[in-house]
């Protein structure tokens, strides 16, 4: 099934909603119109099978509609990041060999048409009301023969250890992980997923749009994360299904009184580590699943789930298990599988794991070894069968021969009444190579400093792992989607 059909086996649910946006509302039988007519008048730009689409775009149903028709008239289509500098986005078009942009007319308040007009592409296509009046009145497409196995997305990786990287997924790759969580849960067109990540990244793309428009369900798209009307969203808007990130659960758990929310009765979080302390402390107050999952671009993106049932285990500060897609195995720097408990690189395989990185042949060879992919995270499993992250392998502090996994160290001190948020990094010593430095910021109202820190960590870890060095500041740098940004702070 390619992913442009997902929505199409749910004909028979002709005027049930699919897309919420702004008091505008698409309807399954609606549907098919937009993305054929979009699949269409990208046609008619001379746009065909194989060449590369970019969308620039925040939030909103013409996402949708671009991504789908560009897949139909069998494009690839690389979703841009909205916070990627001209010379990114230079890059991006470059590397991916694009010569097709489809733009939102608020990408540029920030970034000026004339921009665009130096890269290069054969299409600039500003979506415009008068633009998007003319793409529906092109209802002549022409079907293209597309096979599941054909790569139809580029999605750049963050770049965290040097240029982004195009993971190539194709349909099929998307088709299994919907499916494997369509398997272990029992969502379906009653349901209301609430969307406010950004559709750019994998994470919501997978999961508000193409799982939810899977199951026949309804998509309430926010342009963007706006706390107060997020808020007033989840309360008010009859939202069951809500994905987020670690820091709008402890949000929530701040804002939100028991027994307010009448019918949410799910929430994934995802993109960064889910502290167990704020998915104990959710579940108590609201008496329904939070549960973590782990992913990345190259898994399309979702690979282990916390099981999402009320009466099922979910273990706090674990990732949960393989989806029914994955296979999942924790090995060591000769690639031998370490036993229960001990740490190593998780590993994975299944029918949702990219076929490469575009035009990187070593770079694939790298991360793809017979036939698993080293996702470089290092990992544990309990003897339940469920795994943990232990950090990243580039992220690991060597501090005078001992190894420091710097998640280890911020979940601890996250247990710290006064401690809101924790990241921790290595920094240079010239006597022990590293050092642990924690960046802290503090609950609003209390206070800690040094000291404290130090003294509540005494008992919770070895003396080598506690931090030297604190700094206390107002935020964390972070990504869209709520990872930190360790790199900015190095």
């Amino acid at each position: 099934m390619k992913i442009y059909e997902f929505f199409e086996k749910n004909a028979g649910l002709k005027d049930h909603v699919a897309i919420k946006f702004k008091g505008e509302t698409i309807t399954y039988g609606d549907l098919p119109k937009y993305v054929n007519s979009y699949a269409a008048y990208l046609q008619s730009l001379g746009v065909k099978k194989g060449d590369k689409v970019i969308l620039s775009m925040p939030n909103c149903p013409e996402f949708v509609f671009s991504y789908l028709g560009s897949a139909k008239a069998g494009a690839v289509t690389i979703p841009l990041n909205l916070m990627y500098t001209m010379e990114e986005i230079q890059y991006v078009v470059k590397e991916s060999e694009a010569d097709t942009i489809v733009v939102h007319p608020v990408v540029l308040k920030n970034v000026d048409i004339s921009a665009f007009g130096k890269l290069n592409l054969k299409n600039i296509v500003v979506l415009s009301d008068d633009t998007k009046k003319k793409i529906m009145e092109h209802d002549d497409f022409k079907q293209v023969e597309i096979d599941d196995d054909e790569v139809c997305t580029y999605l750049y990786t963050s770049g965290t250890t040097g240029k982004p990287k195009g993971a190539m997924l194709t349909h099929r790759n998307f088709e299994a992980d919907v499916v494997a969580m369509d398997e272990i849960s029992d969502l379906g067109p009653d349901d209301n997923f609430l969307c406010v990540l950004p559709l750019f990244h994998s994470f919501s793309w997978t999961v508000n749009v193409l799982f939810a428009l899977y199951l026949g369900s309804t998509v309430t798209i926010k342009d963007n994360f706006m706390p107060k009307d997020t808020l007033e969203t989840l309360l008010n808007e009859d939202i069951t299904v809500f994905c987020g990130v670690p820091s709008i659960f402890a949000f929530l758990i701040r804002m939100v009184e028991k027994g307010q929310f009448k019918a949410l009765r799910l929430a994934i979080s995802g993109g960064a580590p889910l502290a167990p302390e704020v998915q104990r402390g959710f579940e108590e107050k609201f008496n329904f699943p939070l549960v973590e999952g782990y992913g990345l671009s190259e898994a399309a993106p979702v690979a282990m789930l916390n099981p999402l049932g009320v009466d099922e285990i979910r273990k706090p500060g674990s990732i949960g298990l393989p989806l029914p897609c994955n296979e999942a195995k924790i090995v060591d720097e000769y690639n031998n599988e370490v036993p229960v408990g001990e740490v190593g690189e998780l590993i994975l395989k299944g029918s949702n794991i990219m076929v490469g990185y575009h035009n990187m042949p070593e770079e694939t060879e790298k991360v793809l070894r017979n036939g698993w992919l080293h996702t470089g995270d290092v990992a544990k499993k309990d003897e339940d069968g469920y795994y943990y992250i232990v950090d990243r392998l580039k992220d690991m502090i060597i501090l005078g021969g001992f190894n420091v996994y710097p998640r280890e160290v911020e979940e601890a001190l996250m247990e710290h009444p006064a401690v809101r948020e924790a990241a921790v990094i290595g920094v240079g010593d010239k006597y022990k190579g590293e050092e642990v430095k924690a960046f802290i910021v503090l609950e609003d109202g209390m206070t800690a400093d040094r000291k404290e820190l130090q003294n509540f960590l005494h008992d919770k870890l070895a003396k080598y792992k506690i931090p030297k060095i604190f700094e206390f500041v107002n935020e964390l740098p972070k990504s869209p989607t709520g990872k930190v940004l360790k790199k900015l702070l190095k």
